[in-house]
C-alpha cells in the first residue's frame, strides 16, 4: 500500500499533531471531539481528491481491495490479511465490552463545574445601564461572537456546537446563567477556558480568551444581551449571601 495511502496517512498524522500539540501553544486546547471533526474533514478531502479520476481511484483503493480480498497474495501477505481479519473484530469486541462492563472504580475526575472566580472579580457589577440600546448592542455582539457555539436562540445549539464535548452552555436553561452573577460570566468570558483555576481541571472548555479581542465594555453588554435573550435574570450578590 504505497503512494496515495501513505501520503494520506502522513497528512492525517501531521494534522493531528498540529491540532493536538502545536495549536494549543497559541490558543486554548481543542476538545477531542473537535479534533476528530477536523480530522474527518481532512480525511473526506483526501478521499475526494483520491477518487477524482479512474487512475487515482485505482491507486488509492486498489491496494486496499486486493488486500481485503486476498487476490494474488501469498506468504506474508496472506498472514497479514488473516491477522487483520481476526484482530479487527476482536478489538471492536474488546472496546465494546470495556465501555459497557460495570465498574466499581471511582470517577476518573473530580472536577468543579463552576469554580469560584478569582478575588479581583468578586463583587463586580455591570457598570453599564440596562437600557434598550445597550441590550440591543449586546445582542448584536452575541450574534457575531457567541451564537456560532451557543446558538441564535441562546440554547447551546449553534452550528458549531456538535463539535464540542461538553457542549456549549444552554443559557435558556434556568440551571445555567440564572444561577450565576454577572461578575462570574464576565470572568469566564474574559479569561476563557485557559483561565480556569486548578479545581476546574481537567480543563474542558473551549471558550476563547475574549479579552484578547473584545474590550470590557463589549463583554458586559454581551452579558446583558445573553440574559435578555434567554429570558433570565442574573443572580445578585444579595441572593448569594442569603
Amino acid at each position: 500500500m504505497k503512494g496515495p495511502i501513505i501520503s494520506g496517512a502522513i497528512i492525517l498524522a501531521g494534522m493531528f499533531i498540529f491540532l493536538k500539540f502545536l495549536l494549543p501553544l497559541v490558543t486554548a486546547p481543542l476538545p477531542a471531539s473537535l479534533i476528530y471533526l477536523y480530522l474527518a474533514l481532512v480525511l473526506s478531502g483526501i478521499m475526494i481528491y483520491g477518487t477524482m479520476s479512474a487512475p487515482s481511484l485505482e491507486a488509492m483503493m486498489g491496494p486496499i481491495f486486493r488486500f481485503l480480498s486476498g487476490k494474488g497474495q501469498t506468504g506474508a501477505g496472506q498472514m497479514a490479511r488473516l491477522a487483520v481479519l481476526v484482530m479487527f473484530p476482536l478489538l471492536v469486541g474488546w472496546q465494546t465490552y470495556s465501555r459497557l462492563v460495570p465498574s466499581d472504580l471511582p470517577p476518573a475526575e473530580n472536577r468543579t463545574i463552576h469554580p469560584a472566580p478569582p478575588g479581583e472579580f468578586v463583587g463586580l457589577s455591570n457598570p453599564y445601564p440596562k437600557t434598550p440600546e445597550n441590550i440591543m448592542m449586546g445582542k448584536g455582539l452575541y450574534a457575531a461572537y457567541c451564537s456560532p457555539c451557543h446558538g441564535a436562540n441562546y440554547d447551546g445549539k449553534g452550528p458549531a456546537a456538535p463539535g464540542f464535548n461538553p457542549p456549549p452552555a444552554n443559557f435558556s436553561d434556568p440551571g445555567t446563567i440564572a444561577q450565576l452573577q454577572e461578575a462570574y460570566l464576565f470572568w469566564r468570558i474574559k479569561k476563557g477556558g485557559v483561565g480556569l483555576p486548578v479545581e476546574g481541571m481537567p480543563w474542558k472548555s473551549a471558550m476563547p480568551r475574549w479579552e484578547e479581542e473584545l474590550p470590557e465594555e463589549f463583554i458586559w453588554k454581551i452579558i446583558m444581551g445573553e440574559y435578555d435573550g434567554a429570558h433570565q435574570s442574573p443572580r445578585t450578590w444579595e441572593e448569594e449571601e442569603e
